[in-house]
Protein backbone atom coordinates (compact mmCIF):
# COMPACT_ATOMS: atom_id res chain seq x y z
CA UNK A 1 0.00 0.00 0.00
CA UNK A 2 1.30 3.70 -0.92
CA UNK A 3 2.33 5.74 2.07
CA UNK A 4 0.23 8.33 2.31
CA UNK A 5 0.83 12.16 4.08
CA UNK A 6 -1.30 13.30 7.41
CA UNK A 7 -3.16 15.05 4.68
CA UNK A 8 -4.27 12.16 3.07
CA UNK A 9 -2.50 13.13 -0.50
CA UNK A 10 0.12 10.94 -2.19
CA UNK A 11 4.20 12.04 -1.37
CA UNK A 12 5.49 12.20 -4.96
CA UNK A 13 2.87 15.08 -5.72
CA UNK A 14 4.19 17.48 -2.74
CA UNK A 15 7.33 16.70 -4.33
CA UNK A 16 6.17 17.80 -8.02
CA UNK A 17 4.40 21.05 -6.33
CA UNK A 18 7.54 21.96 -5.05
CA UNK A 19 9.45 21.94 -7.78
CA UNK A 20 7.05 23.56 -10.08
CA UNK A 21 7.31 26.25 -7.40
CA UNK A 22 11.02 26.33 -7.66
CA UNK A 23 10.78 26.62 -11.74
CA UNK A 24 8.41 29.18 -11.77
CA UNK A 25 10.04 31.36 -9.22
CA UNK A 26 13.68 30.63 -11.42
CA UNK A 27 11.41 31.53 -14.43
CA UNK A 28 10.55 35.23 -13.06
CA UNK A 29 13.95 35.73 -12.00
CA UNK A 30 15.95 35.30 -14.94
CA UNK A 31 13.48 35.69 -17.87
CA UNK A 32 12.87 39.08 -19.13
CA UNK A 33 10.51 39.77 -22.21
CA UNK A 34 11.10 41.14 -25.67
CA UNK A 35 8.06 43.19 -24.73
CA UNK A 36 7.14 44.22 -21.57
CA UNK A 37 3.66 43.30 -20.71
CA UNK A 38 3.70 44.31 -16.92
CA UNK A 39 2.22 47.73 -15.82
CA UNK A 40 4.12 50.54 -14.06
CA UNK A 41 3.64 50.70 -10.71
CA UNK A 42 1.05 53.66 -9.87
CA UNK A 43 2.72 54.13 -6.41
CA UNK A 44 6.65 55.79 -6.58
CA UNK A 45 8.90 53.05 -7.96
CA UNK A 46 12.32 52.40 -7.15
CA UNK A 47 15.27 52.96 -9.94
CA UNK A 48 15.59 49.40 -10.35
CA UNK A 49 11.77 48.74 -10.74
CA UNK A 50 11.37 51.96 -13.28
CA UNK A 51 14.42 50.54 -15.42
CA UNK A 52 13.69 47.11 -15.69
CA UNK A 53 9.73 47.14 -16.10
CA UNK A 54 8.68 50.33 -17.24
CA UNK A 55 11.53 51.19 -19.62
CA UNK A 56 11.79 47.62 -21.28
CA UNK A 57 9.85 48.64 -24.45
CA UNK A 58 11.15 49.10 -27.84
CA UNK A 59 12.66 52.83 -27.71
CA UNK A 60 11.64 53.66 -24.26
CA UNK A 61 14.97 54.82 -23.83
CA UNK A 62 13.32 58.27 -24.50
CA UNK A 63 11.57 58.09 -20.93
CA UNK A 64 14.39 58.05 -19.07
CA UNK A 65 15.01 61.77 -20.37
CA UNK A 66 12.13 62.51 -18.36
CA UNK A 67 13.69 61.35 -15.31
CA UNK A 68 12.82 57.74 -12.87
CA UNK A 69 8.88 58.82 -12.19
CA UNK A 70 7.74 56.02 -14.21
CA UNK A 71 4.26 57.16 -13.46
CA UNK A 72 3.94 57.73 -17.57
CA UNK A 73 1.82 55.28 -19.12
CA UNK A 74 2.91 53.35 -21.94
CA UNK A 75 1.19 55.60 -24.53
CA UNK A 76 2.20 58.69 -23.66
CA UNK A 77 5.97 57.63 -23.65
CA UNK A 78 5.12 55.94 -27.28
CA UNK A 79 3.33 59.49 -28.58
CA UNK A 80 6.33 61.29 -27.08
CA UNK A 81 8.71 59.25 -28.99
CA UNK A 82 7.12 59.76 -32.27
CA UNK A 83 6.84 63.45 -31.78
CA UNK A 84 10.82 63.76 -31.24
CA UNK A 85 11.24 62.22 -34.56
CA UNK A 86 8.74 63.42 -36.39
CA UNK A 87 9.50 65.13 -40.10
CA UNK A 88 6.95 67.53 -39.95
CA UNK A 89 9.22 69.24 -36.21
CA UNK A 90 12.10 68.57 -37.81
CA UNK A 91 11.50 70.35 -41.31
CA UNK A 92 9.77 73.34 -39.56
CA UNK A 93 13.34 73.44 -37.19
CA UNK A 94 15.39 73.70 -40.43
CA UNK A 95 13.19 76.08 -42.19
CA UNK A 96 14.85 79.39 -43.33
CA UNK A 97 12.87 82.55 -43.86
CA UNK A 98 14.16 84.13 -46.56
CA UNK A 99 13.05 88.21 -47.29
CA UNK A 100 12.52 89.78 -50.55
CA UNK A 101 12.80 92.77 -50.11
CA UNK A 102 11.28 94.05 -53.33
CA UNK A 103 10.02 92.43 -56.23
CA UNK A 104 12.78 92.18 -59.06
CA UNK A 105 12.00 94.57 -61.72
CA UNK A 106 8.12 94.41 -59.92
CA UNK A 107 8.00 90.55 -61.22
CA UNK A 108 6.12 88.68 -58.64
CA UNK A 109 6.49 84.74 -58.46
CA UNK A 110 4.61 82.62 -56.19
CA UNK A 111 6.35 82.15 -52.55
CA UNK A 112 5.30 78.84 -52.13
CA UNK A 113 7.03 77.26 -55.11
CA UNK A 114 10.44 76.51 -54.08
CA UNK A 115 9.49 72.45 -53.70
CA UNK A 116 7.29 72.09 -57.11
CA UNK A 117 9.48 74.36 -58.85
CA UNK A 118 12.82 73.42 -58.61
CA UNK A 119 13.18 70.59 -55.37
CA UNK A 120 14.55 73.01 -53.00
CA UNK A 121 12.73 71.90 -49.22
CA UNK A 122 13.07 73.51 -46.01
CA UNK A 123 12.13 77.03 -47.05
CA UNK A 124 9.61 79.69 -46.26
CA UNK A 125 9.78 82.93 -48.84
CA UNK A 126 8.30 86.31 -47.76
CA UNK A 127 7.56 89.68 -49.02
CA UNK A 128 6.60 90.94 -45.66
CA UNK A 129 9.24 93.51 -44.18
CA UNK A 130 7.68 93.27 -40.80
CA UNK A 131 9.43 89.92 -40.80
CA UNK A 132 12.84 91.04 -41.00
CA UNK A 133 14.37 90.52 -37.60
CA UNK A 134 12.87 86.66 -38.47
CA UNK A 135 14.42 86.56 -42.05
CA UNK A 136 17.59 84.14 -42.15
CA UNK A 137 18.33 86.22 -45.36
CA UNK A 138 17.68 89.01 -47.09
CA UNK A 139 17.74 89.36 -50.81
CA UNK A 140 17.96 92.57 -52.29
CA UNK A 141 17.53 93.19 -56.41
CA UNK A 142 20.33 95.67 -57.19
CA UNK A 143 18.48 97.79 -59.50
CA UNK A 144 15.56 98.53 -57.19
CA UNK A 145 17.69 99.23 -54.03
CA UNK A 146 17.76 102.87 -55.47
CA UNK A 147 16.92 105.36 -52.76
CA UNK A 148 16.71 102.55 -50.25
CA UNK A 149 20.48 102.35 -49.60
CA UNK A 150 21.15 105.09 -46.97
CA UNK A 151 17.73 103.93 -45.05
CA UNK A 152 19.49 100.33 -45.18
CA UNK A 153 22.29 101.55 -43.49
CA UNK A 154 20.96 102.35 -40.30
CA UNK A 155 19.31 99.34 -39.82
CA UNK A 156 20.83 96.62 -37.08
CA UNK A 157 20.23 93.67 -38.02
CA UNK A 158 20.68 90.37 -36.18
CA UNK A 159 24.32 88.91 -36.50
CA UNK A 160 23.22 85.86 -38.21
CA UNK A 161 21.48 86.93 -40.97
CA UNK A 162 22.99 87.35 -44.30
CA UNK A 163 21.92 90.26 -46.95
CA UNK A 164 22.49 88.97 -50.69
CA UNK A 165 23.01 90.97 -53.54
CA UNK A 166 21.33 89.82 -56.62
CA UNK A 167 21.60 91.12 -59.93
CA UNK A 168 21.63 89.53 -63.63
CA UNK A 169 22.46 92.57 -65.63
CA UNK A 170 25.90 93.19 -66.99
CA UNK A 171 28.24 96.01 -65.41
CA UNK A 172 28.06 97.85 -68.17
CA UNK A 173 24.32 98.09 -67.49
CA UNK A 174 24.07 98.13 -63.54
CA UNK A 175 24.45 100.84 -61.69
CA UNK A 176 27.26 100.91 -59.03
CA UNK A 177 26.59 101.71 -54.75
CA UNK A 178 28.94 103.83 -52.95
CA UNK A 179 28.68 103.57 -49.89
CA UNK A 180 28.27 99.84 -49.82
CA UNK A 181 31.49 98.14 -48.66
CA UNK A 182 30.16 96.15 -46.02
CA UNK A 183 26.87 96.12 -46.30
CA UNK A 184 25.92 92.28 -47.99
CA UNK A 185 27.60 89.02 -47.25
CA UNK A 186 26.40 86.93 -50.42
CA UNK A 187 26.22 87.22 -54.23
CA UNK A 188 23.64 86.04 -56.49
CA UNK A 189 24.25 86.30 -59.67
CA UNK A 190 25.18 84.98 -63.17
CA UNK A 191 28.63 84.50 -62.74
CA UNK A 192 30.43 81.60 -61.61
CA UNK A 193 32.52 82.81 -59.00
CA UNK A 194 29.04 83.94 -57.45
CA UNK A 195 28.59 82.55 -53.86
CA UNK A 196 25.08 81.42 -55.06
CA UNK A 197 25.24 81.14 -59.17
CA UNK A 198 22.20 80.97 -61.13
CA UNK A 199 22.34 81.32 -64.87
CA UNK A 200 19.71 82.30 -67.36
CA UNK A 201 19.49 78.78 -68.37
CA UNK A 202 21.83 75.27 -68.76
CA UNK A 203 21.77 72.14 -70.07
CA UNK A 204 20.18 68.88 -68.09
CA UNK A 205 20.33 65.60 -69.31
CA UNK A 206 17.32 64.42 -71.83
CA UNK A 207 14.51 62.36 -70.45
CA UNK A 208 13.77 59.52 -72.98
CA UNK A 209 10.37 61.41 -73.68
CA UNK A 210 12.49 64.34 -74.98
CA UNK A 211 14.95 62.54 -76.58
CA UNK A 212 12.10 61.15 -78.97
CA UNK A 213 10.12 63.85 -79.52
CA UNK A 214 12.53 66.17 -80.55
CA UNK A 215 12.49 67.11 -84.43
CA UNK A 216 13.81 70.16 -86.10
CA UNK A 217 11.33 72.69 -86.40
CA UNK A 218 10.22 73.27 -90.17
CA UNK A 219 11.96 76.18 -91.21
CA UNK A 220 11.12 79.43 -93.97
CA UNK A 221 13.35 81.78 -92.68
CA UNK A 222 17.34 81.74 -92.68
CA UNK A 223 18.71 84.18 -90.56
CA UNK A 224 16.58 86.32 -87.92
CA UNK A 225 17.00 89.17 -84.90
CA UNK A 226 14.61 89.58 -82.02
CA UNK A 227 15.32 93.31 -80.52
CA UNK A 228 14.50 96.32 -78.69
CA UNK A 229 17.12 98.10 -77.44
CA UNK A 230 18.93 99.26 -79.79
CA UNK A 231 22.15 101.47 -79.17
CA UNK A 232 24.93 102.46 -81.75
CA UNK A 233 27.47 101.90 -79.49
CA UNK A 234 26.57 98.59 -79.20
CA UNK A 235 28.95 95.92 -80.95
CA UNK A 236 26.10 94.44 -81.83
CA UNK A 237 24.58 97.17 -83.55
CA UNK A 238 27.60 97.51 -85.84
CA UNK A 239 28.20 94.16 -86.92
CA UNK A 240 24.19 93.50 -87.82
CA UNK A 241 24.54 96.75 -90.06
CA UNK A 242 27.30 94.64 -92.16
CA UNK A 243 26.00 92.05 -91.58
CA UNK A 244 22.87 92.43 -93.71
CA UNK A 245 24.87 93.82 -96.46
CA UNK A 246 25.50 90.53 -97.49
CA UNK A 247 22.57 87.90 -96.28
CA UNK A 248 19.05 88.78 -95.54
CA UNK A 249 18.15 89.07 -91.23
CA UNK A 250 13.92 88.91 -90.73
CA UNK A 251 13.90 91.93 -87.96
CA UNK A 252 11.42 91.96 -84.98
CA UNK A 253 11.41 93.95 -81.96
CA UNK A 254 10.52 97.62 -81.23
CA UNK A 255 13.86 98.92 -82.96
CA UNK A 256 11.95 97.40 -86.18
CA UNK A 257 8.78 97.92 -85.42
CA UNK A 258 7.34 94.45 -85.57
CA UNK A 259 6.17 93.78 -82.10
CA UNK A 260 5.68 90.12 -80.96
CA UNK A 261 3.68 88.45 -78.28
CA UNK A 262 5.73 85.59 -76.11
CA UNK A 263 3.30 82.74 -78.57
CA UNK A 264 4.75 84.65 -81.54
CA UNK A 265 8.55 85.05 -79.84
CA UNK A 266 8.24 80.74 -79.71
CA UNK A 267 6.85 80.42 -83.17
CA UNK A 268 9.11 82.83 -84.88
CA UNK A 269 12.51 81.63 -83.68
CA UNK A 270 11.48 77.86 -84.24
CA UNK A 271 11.00 79.09 -87.92
CA UNK A 272 14.25 80.40 -88.77
CA UNK A 273 17.29 78.27 -89.20
CA UNK A 274 19.39 80.69 -87.79
CA UNK A 275 18.81 83.61 -84.26
CA UNK A 276 21.69 85.98 -84.10
CA UNK A 277 22.06 85.87 -79.93
CA UNK A 278 24.01 89.09 -80.04
CA UNK A 279 24.65 89.83 -76.35
CA UNK A 280 24.13 94.18 -75.85
CA UNK A 281 27.61 93.71 -73.79
CA UNK A 282 30.35 91.63 -73.36
CA UNK A 283 31.65 90.10 -70.06
CA UNK A 284 32.50 86.51 -68.75
CA UNK A 285 29.48 84.26 -68.28
CA UNK A 286 27.11 86.84 -69.76
CA UNK A 287 25.23 84.88 -71.66
CA UNK A 288 21.42 85.48 -71.34
CA UNK A 289 17.75 84.19 -72.46
CA UNK A 290 18.73 85.32 -75.97
CA UNK A 291 20.81 81.96 -76.27
CA UNK A 292 19.15 79.50 -74.07
CA UNK A 293 15.98 80.38 -75.68
CA UNK A 294 17.20 79.88 -79.33
CA UNK A 295 18.56 76.99 -78.30
CA UNK A 296 15.12 75.79 -76.97
CA UNK A 297 12.61 76.76 -79.56
CA UNK A 298 14.97 74.50 -81.96
CA UNK A 299 17.16 77.14 -84.41
CA UNK A 300 20.93 77.62 -84.20
CA UNK A 301 22.38 80.26 -82.15
CA UNK A 302 24.64 82.53 -84.23
CA UNK A 303 26.51 84.77 -81.15
CA UNK A 304 28.14 87.47 -79.99
CA UNK A 305 29.29 87.57 -75.81
CA UNK A 306 32.15 86.42 -74.47
CA UNK A 307 35.04 83.93 -76.00
CA UNK A 308 33.98 80.25 -77.38
CA UNK A 309 35.85 78.82 -74.78
CA UNK A 310 33.46 80.33 -72.16
CA UNK A 311 30.37 79.60 -74.12
CA UNK A 312 31.87 76.24 -74.37
CA UNK A 313 31.88 75.31 -70.58
CA UNK A 314 27.63 75.96 -70.75
CA UNK A 315 26.94 74.57 -73.96
CA UNK A 316 28.51 71.87 -76.86
CA UNK A 317 31.02 73.46 -79.13
CA UNK A 318 29.18 71.83 -82.32
CA UNK A 319 25.30 73.44 -80.74
CA UNK A 320 26.19 77.42 -81.82
CA UNK A 321 27.77 79.80 -84.14
CA UNK A 322 30.39 82.19 -82.59
CA UNK A 323 31.16 85.36 -84.71
CA UNK A 324 35.15 85.15 -83.89
CA UNK A 325 34.84 82.12 -86.10
CA UNK A 326 34.98 84.06 -88.99
CA UNK A 327 37.35 87.22 -90.25
CA UNK A 328 34.79 89.09 -90.51
CA UNK A 329 30.61 89.27 -91.48
CA UNK A 330 30.70 88.63 -94.82
CA UNK A 331 32.93 85.46 -94.45
CA UNK A 332 30.14 84.63 -91.54
CA UNK A 333 27.25 85.38 -94.05
CA UNK A 334 28.82 82.96 -96.72
CA UNK A 335 29.28 79.99 -94.06
CA UNK A 336 25.39 80.17 -92.99
CA UNK A 337 24.63 79.97 -96.89
CA UNK A 338 26.97 77.06 -97.65
CA UNK A 339 24.78 74.99 -94.71
CA UNK A 340 21.23 76.76 -95.79
CA UNK A 341 22.04 74.54 -99.26
CA UNK A 342 23.33 71.34 -96.98
CA UNK A 343 21.05 70.12 -94.82
CA UNK A 344 23.37 67.24 -93.40
CA UNK A 345 25.70 69.79 -92.48
CA UNK A 346 22.74 71.97 -90.36
CA UNK A 347 21.85 68.93 -88.62
CA UNK A 348 24.86 67.82 -87.06
CA UNK A 349 24.11 71.81 -84.79
CA UNK A 350 21.57 69.43 -83.04
CA UNK A 351 23.31 66.07 -82.39
CA UNK A 352 23.25 67.31 -78.38
CA UNK A 353 19.55 66.92 -78.59
CA UNK A 354 20.28 63.16 -78.42
CA UNK A 355 21.40 63.59 -74.63
CA UNK A 356 20.35 67.14 -73.08
CA UNK A 357 17.50 69.76 -73.34
CA UNK A 358 17.54 73.36 -72.04
CA UNK A 359 15.83 74.22 -68.74
CA UNK A 360 15.46 77.93 -67.81
CA UNK A 361 15.95 79.42 -64.68
CA UNK A 362 13.01 80.99 -63.50
CA UNK A 363 13.86 85.18 -62.58
CA UNK A 364 13.42 86.12 -59.07
CA UNK A 365 12.09 82.63 -57.91
CA UNK A 366 15.34 80.38 -58.38
CA UNK A 367 17.39 83.35 -56.80
CA UNK A 368 15.48 83.26 -53.73
CA UNK A 369 15.13 79.16 -53.26
CA UNK A 370 18.98 78.77 -54.06
CA UNK A 371 19.35 81.22 -50.99
CA UNK A 372 17.58 79.65 -49.25
CA UNK A 373 19.02 76.35 -49.81
CA UNK A 374 22.57 77.93 -49.46
CA UNK A 375 21.76 78.80 -45.75
CA UNK A 376 20.39 75.62 -45.31
CA UNK A 377 24.00 73.86 -46.12
CA UNK A 378 26.47 76.90 -45.03
CA UNK A 379 26.77 78.43 -41.71
CA UNK A 380 30.17 80.17 -41.75
CA UNK A 381 30.89 83.77 -41.80
CA UNK A 382 31.01 85.37 -44.78
CA UNK A 383 31.21 89.22 -46.11
CA UNK A 384 31.67 91.39 -49.05
CA UNK A 385 33.85 93.76 -48.21
CA UNK A 386 34.08 95.98 -51.56
CA UNK A 387 31.20 94.78 -53.64
CA UNK A 388 31.73 97.23 -56.27
CA UNK A 389 35.35 96.09 -57.33
CA UNK A 390 34.14 92.74 -57.34
CA UNK A 391 31.96 93.38 -60.05
CA UNK A 392 32.71 96.53 -61.97
CA UNK A 393 37.06 95.65 -61.89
Amino acid sequence: MTPKTSSGHPQHIIVGLVVLVCFTALFFMYYKPAISWLPCPRTEPTPDTCKHVCLDVPKMEKAAQLGNNCTLNYTMVQQQTADTQSPVLESAQNTKVVLIWSWPFGHHFNLDSCGSELGITGCRLTDDRSQLDKAHGVMFHLRDIGGDLSYLLTLSRPPLQKWVWMNMESPANSPQLPGADHLFNLTSNYRRDSDIWVPYGRLIEASEEDKKTFQIPTKDKLVCWIVSNWNVNYKRVGYFNELSKYINVEGYGRHFDKYIDQDDYAKVMSSCKFYLSFENSIYKDYMTEKLFNALKYGTVPVVIGPPRVNYEEYIPGDSFIHIDDFGSPQELAEHLKLLDQNQEMYEQYFAWRKYFTVKESPFGLEHACRICEYLNKNHNFRVFTNINQWYWS
